[in-house]
């Protein structure tokens, strides 16, 4: 059954996002913000099993065909999730109406605020569209 082998496919390509992202979690000291970022990262992986998971400059990241998608990084009250610039400024009245903060490359998100994965959804959906067949690694 084809099916039953793409699921498992993607429970396995899971549970290496989940691997790969362990060393990273265990770096955050409150459990609910491992939690938080365990949730995100498996909603990535879970939803988008083609992207590869990657730790690159000590932050989790998700790449497709050596080209960056979408990364985050955690700091004490808020953790930075980072779309690109470029997302960044197309989605601002979203991020807005999620009630996020911005600066120019990343969207801070306050460990107590909501995950919005619908928009979150949006922001890898045009970044995996714009950037495809690209090479280099950043726009």
């Amino acid at each position: 059954n084809s099916n039953a082998t793409e699921t498992m496919d993607t429970i396995k390509k899971e549970e290496l996002a989940m691997t790969i992202f362990e060393d990273y979690l265990a770096t955050l000291e409150k459990s609910e913000q491992r939690e938080k970022i365990a949730t995100l990262l498996t909603w990535i992986a879970q939803h988008y099993p083609d992207l590869t998971p990657v730790i690159k400059w000590k932050q989790p990241m998700f790449i497709e065909h050596g080209t960056y998608i979408i990364g985050l990084s955690a700091s004490k009250h808020h953790f930075s999730l980072s779309p690109e610039a470029k997302t960044i400024r197309l989605f601002e009245d979203e991020i807005k109406a999620a009630d996020y903060e911005t600066t120019i490359n990343t969207i801070k998100i306050k460990w107590t605020q909501p995950l919005d994965f619908e928009l979150f959804k949006k922001m890898i959906d045009y970044n995996r569209t714009d950037k495809k067949g690209m090479t280099q690694f950043w726009r």
